[in-house]
């Protein structure tokens, strides 16, 4: 038992399947949906983002960026504002339905667009026939084939209409920002959302066709114990989710000033965060959950499920993803493009992403190109991080030294040849052996959230 002393918070849970190893927790790293990551973007010359359209072959993906909440959450760090002034919200919608076209009037014949998501921010903050709208505009101007639709949901906004709205469209994969259950610790991050209203968004987006479903959860939210971890855990099975998202809240009130809100000595310790991660991750294993990674979870007639047992889970902006295509276009502001050589990222200002997008022009001016040098290093942490072990080219074993030893020590890795296997033991520090391979932390130090 956790005292309150430790940061615990009263929690329930006694018997972790993982081992604490403070130390080597100690280093906040980044979680990797990109290498380099966008901590090390940078400006980049003009027309980088055209070219790196123009050039797309095959399949891509595109990602549509809505920066609209009804309400702002108390611990959020996403690029969004409220939806009450309509002439915002609609002059944003004006410059998306424009670099919609511009962007697809860059793309080559023959590239087919398989994916689209929409995430924000809340999707469902705006109107939904102005949703349908952005749907039409991409039907008339992209190539669209056999393509697979997903959303991001507030159920708090999330209406009858809206339902059947992404019934009409044939969006099938959809996650909601649950985060926890617990009504004290709702108010404490300023989500208050009752079990009825989730249970009934539940049902009417299972009757709207949504066959892959997934709940965000929190741990390490003030003044949650492990019993209010565990009752969130089970809820969740109950109402069926397919997919379960388990993140440690980061509270970074320097660069999320409105996360000031949340007392800090309300939040529990290192300690007892990580024995909430450890028994999530036990709970829902043993409940028919297949693990991805040590925080996300599908059940195994999930497509998630099936890309992590045949080897082609992969990592992009979106987190974890079934997505085979090497190009996902950001649509939106702040929004972020992933090419093979490039990843570019849109201006994180409405404003200034407006009048770009007015003129017909691209915003995404920040960003890195990926040397070849990255992209060999990327593909080992994505390696490590979606499959649990990669070979690792002798040149980067012998650059490492002898950081691996603690983790090999401890039983958490094991390296036989070339060969870098996590053990089972070793998933909660998964991010931070995948940064022993990254070059720019070494001299580009930022404070990142805490691993676990």
């Amino acid at each position: 038992m956790i005292s309150r002393k430790d940061g615990g918070a009263g929690v329930r849970f006694k018997r972790p399947m993982w081992t604490y190893h403070p130390n080597l927790l100690a280093t906040p790293v980044p979680r990797y949906t990109s290498y380099p990551t966008a901590a090390d973007f940078g400006p980049l010359e003009d027309g980088m983002i055209e070219r790196a359209i123009a050039g797309a072959t095959g399949d891509i993906s595109l990602y549509l960026h809505i920066p609209f909440c009804e309400k702002i959450c108390y611990y959020c760090g996403c690029n969004t504002a409220t939806s009450g002034k309509l002439a915002r919200v609609e002059r944003y919608l004006a410059a998306l339905h424009q670099e919609i076209a511009t962007v697809a009037s860059l793309l080559p014949e023959g590239t087919r667009v398989r994916r689209v998501a929409f995430g924000g921010g809340s999707p469902n903050a705006i109107d939904p026939t102005d949703f349908l709208a952005l749907v039409d505009a991409i039907h008339a101007h992209f190539p669209l084939y056999a393509c697979r639709w997903s959303i991001e949901l507030d159920p708090r906004s999330l209406t009858p209409e809206w339902c059947e709205m992404i019934g009409s469209v044939g969006i099938t994969r959809a996650s909601m920002g649950v985060q926890t259950f617990a009504a004290h610790c709702q108010k404490a991050i300023g989500r208050e959302q009752s079990l009825t209203l989730i249970c009934r968004s539940v049902d009417m987006l299972r009757q709207a066709g949504v066959t892959s479903l997934n709940f965000d959860l929190m741990y390490g939210l003030p003044h949650q114990s492990g019993a209010d971890l565990e009752d969130s855990l089970e809820y969740t099975r109950k109402l069926g989710a397919d997919r379960v998202a388990v993140f440690g809240y980061a509270h970074v009130p320097h660069l999320v000033p409105r996360q000031a809100m949340i007392p800090e000595d309300a939040l529990p310790g290192a300690a007892a965060r990580f024995i909430m991660a450890s028994e999530a991750h036990a709970m829902l294993t043993s409940q028919g959950y297949e693990a991805i990674g040590f925080d996300h979870f599908a059940l195994p007639h999930d497509p998630m499920a099936r890309a992590a047992r045949s080897g082609t889970l992969r990592r992009n902006f979106q987190g974890f993803t079934d997505d085979p295509s090497d190009v996902l276009i950001g649509l939106g502001a702040s929004a972020i493009s992933s090419f093979p050589a490039l990843l570019a990222q849109n201006d994180k200002h409405t404003a200034s992403y407006r009048t770009l997008s007015g003129e017909g022009r691209l915003s995404a001016s920040h960003g890195v190109v990926r040397s070849p040098e990255d992209r060999r290093r990327g593909d080992v942490i994505e390696a490590l991080l979606c499959k649990g072990a990669s070979q690792v080219p002798g040149d980067l074993l012998a650059d490492m030294g002898d950081r691996l030893a603690p983790f090999a020590d401890a039983g958490l890795a094991t390296l036989e040849g070339d060969r870098l296997t996590i053990l089972s033991g070793g998933l909660p520090y998964a991010r931070i052996i995948a940064a022993l391979f990254d070059r720019y932390r070494a001299f580009a130090p930022r404070r990142f959230s805490s691993a676990i």
